[in-house]
């Protein structure tokens, strides 16, 4: 910190640095992550077994699968309550696997709420950085 800079300057100084670093790391790391990222797929099983669910790193349905004992209980309202879990389930699971595979360039809440799309908890990360919490 120069005699004259502002605690905050200072703050903001060593932030831009931190940047450029991650930046120059995240160009060289980058390619290789986004496309693991890209091939994550999730496959998750309802409690019952009656529903199996794939989906992709942005929660995309991939695929759906229903067990034909479905229609032993013909209780529309609780399949669907059941593939609206499972399908939930396997998005959580999705996202944890994007961030994790993000976790060596991006600090993982910053990944996650990125991809929660959380503008909120973005900012307050950065909010964090820059005043060196």
């Amino acid at each position: 910190m120069e005699p004259s800079e502002l605690p905050e300057t200072a703050a903001l100084r060593a932030y831009s640095e931190q940047l450029q670093q991650k930046f120059s790391q995240m160009v060289e790391q980058a390619p290789a992550l986004v496309e693991k990222a890209r091939a994550v797929q999730v496959t998750e099983k309802s409690k019952d077994g009656l529903v199996t669910v794939t989906v992709g790193p942005r929660g995309d349905l991939v695929r759906l699968d229903l067990d034909p004992r479905i229609y032993r209980r013909p209780d529309s309202r609780e399949l669907a309550d059941t593939i609206t879990a499972t399908v939930q389930k396997a998005i959580g699971k999705a996202r944890d696997q994007v961030v994790e595979t993000f976790e060596s360039i991006i600090p993982p809440e910053q990944m996650r709420a990125t991809v929660e799309g959380d503008l909120d908890g973005m900012l307050g990360a950065m909010n964090q950085q820059i005043q060196g919490r």
